[in-house]
């Protein structure tokens, strides 16, 4: 972020190829050492599903105030570092740290990870009802409160905590109006869906693609809609009395470049960065493939199905129309894939000043 500041870009420019090069090694690593992360949980980084474990349940049995964990959807660690100094006029941090998002880094599986502290297939196996696949229409989200209640009860935490969801603008206002009376619960978890619809709106308006067009201009226009934001306004009423403020995300998000050729049948789903069916076919040599969804906790939705990532700066393409897919997908902002801006993201630890 300061070389991008800096009038002469050639030390940008060779910072933006070593980080080209990282996310491909990056990649090799997640392919050598993913699967065994999940078999051996302490021999690896941090994962979604073991964010409350390591982190919040730590903190909460710590402290006396009431604790405010405020997931911002879709949210990068350079986005972080442009909001920090607007909040660090009214909280302290006290710890600046990383974890790993599962795959697929999407909103269904890790956010869903994270609040019930199991990774997918366990949660479908304890919840049959409440998990859905992706070929299926129901809302994906829709039980985190209460997943997150199982897992409070599961860890024996009897915390008294409020979950709040906000995908729009009304109900961030009333989140303002109402943050005042959550200072009685041990743990209010707020989660904020701006980031994510800003990622996608940049895709379908070209309006928002030319605001956003590059990273830096990516940047400028969170920064921009955090500060006017309800969210911002109910951190800083938090801030006037004594709490504790956690700021994470669920994944990150990749500016997509190069195409990856896919082929599916018509019960693929939809995602650029992760496909997850039956009978896909592509070349290996080009994405992180597990043939065995168990390997992964992830549910098998048929017999034959597998998961294939997108790694680094990828995305995935249909043959059928593929110069068109390629000209309006090339350049935005997609998640589910393996890269170092999708699954190493911030997890903040903040104190009342």
């Amino acid at each position: 972020m300061e070389l991008e500041r800096n009038p002469d870009q050639s030390m940008y420019e060779i910072l933006v190829s070593q980080k080209d090069e990282a996310n491909l090694m990056w990649s090799k690593f997640v392919e050598n050492n993913y699967v065994s992360w999940l078999k051996t949980p302490d021999q690896g980084p941090s994962l979604s599903h073991q964010l409350f474990k390591n982190k919040v349940f730590p903190m909460a049995d710590a402290v006396e105030e009431p604790i405010y964990f405020v997931l911002i959807d879709n949210l990068r660690w350079d986005q972080w570092k442009i909001i920090q100094p607007v909040i660090s006029e009214y909280f302290r941090v006290t710890e600046e740290d990383t974890y790993c998002a599962i795959l697929p880094t999407a909103t269904q599986y890790a956010r869903n990870a994270i609040f019930a502290g199991m990774m997918p297939s366990e949660i479908e196996k304890r919840f049959p009802k409440m998990w859905f696949n992706d070929e299926e229409d129901e809302g994906k989200n829709l039980y985190e409160p209460d997943f997150l209640a199982d897992q409070l009860q599961r860890n024996r935490k009897n915390y008294k905590f409020s979950y709040t969801k906000i995908t729009n603008h009304q109900s961030g206002k009333e989140l303002v109006e109402n943050i005042h009376r959550m200072a009685d619960n041990k743990l209010n978890v707020i989660v904020y869906n701006f980031v994510d619809m800003l990622s996608h709106a940049r895709t379908e308006m070209e309006m928002i693609r030319e605001l956003a067009e590059n990273e830096k201009s990516y940047r400028s226009i969170t920064l921009s809609w955090f500060m006017n934001s309800p969210l911002f306004e109910a951190l800083k009423r938090v801030s006037e009395k004594p709490c504790k403020l956690i700021i994470t995300t669920d994944h990150g998000t990749i500016r997509v470049k190069q195409a990856v050729k896919i082929v599916g049948d018509k019960n693929t789903n939809s995602n650029l960065r992760y496909k997850n069916g039956k009978s896909l076919s592509y070349d290996k040599k080009e994405v992180f493939e597990i043939k065995n969804p168990a390997d992964a906790m992830l549910p098998r939705q048929h017999v034959s199905s597998s998961f294939v990532f997108a790694k680094s700066d990828d995305f995935f393409a249909y043959p059928n129309n593929y110069n068109y897919y390629v000209t309006y997908y090339r350049d935005t902002f997609q998640h589910g894939g393996v890269s170092l801006e999708e699954m190493i993201v911030p997890i903040i630890s903040l104190s009342t000043k």
